[in-house]
């Protein structure tokens, strides 16, 4: 089984003034696509640097999180810190998702250029953690996630979801298989298990 941790950055939702949206929208894509067991952790936290770190530290060293997802706080403003705070806390960085986010977003709106959204590899004792950071609005998350596609259903951009998978064969995480209808997870022959 598969442990996920999803993280909502927000001031507002922490305070309990703003309904956190950007969390539910993640859990609800999950259980669209992920056909193996699989549980969450839901947490809301303010934008505040060292919180943050601290519950993908949790996450991940403690709750044995193989994936964790962040939402919000990827943005120029002030107290814009996901960015900072999942850089604090990982071993090895990941651009390549960073920048298919982006290129996907720039589909939708010429805005996406500010995002600095990032994913990284957390290495604790006994496994390894993918943390990404998606962005805040739920119609976003999903086609970061799914990626575009054409009235056909033919993919225009790829979304990232498809390489999270193997991303975490690689680091020694569970297999994940996931409703190809939605997103066919990509592997190499090689790394494909038999059902």
């Amino acid at each position: 089984m598969i442990r996920i941790g999803v993280l909502t950055v927000s001031d507002r939702a922490s305070r309990g003034e703003y309904e956190d949206r950007g969390g539910p929208a993640i859990l609800a894509y999950l259980r669209d696509v992920l056909v193996d067991e699989w549980e969450a952790e839901a947490r809301i936290v303010a934008d505040e640097p060292d919180q943050i770190s601290a519950v993908l530290m949790d996450m991940a060293d403690r709750l044995g999180c193989a994936w964790i997802i962040t939402t919000g706080g990827t943005g120029p403003a002030p107290r814009d810190v996901t960015p900072e705070a999942t850089a604090a806390v990982c071993q090895k960085m990941m651009p390549g998702f960073g920048e298919q986010m982006r290129q996907i977003s720039l589909r939708f709106v010429p805005t996406a250029i500010l995002s600095r959204q990032v994913a990284v590899i957390r290495e604790c004792d006994d496994h390894a953690a993918l943390i990404m950071n998606l962005p805040g609005q739920p119609k976003s998350i999903r086609e970061t996630l799914e990626g575009l596609k054409d009235s056909d259903g033919n993919t225009l951009v790829a979304g990232i979801f498809a390489a999270v998978p193997y991303c975490i064969d690689l680091i020694g995480g569970p297999y994940v298989e996931t409703n190809e209808a939605i997103c066919k997870a990509f592997r190499p022959k090689s790394a494909i298990r038999s059902k």
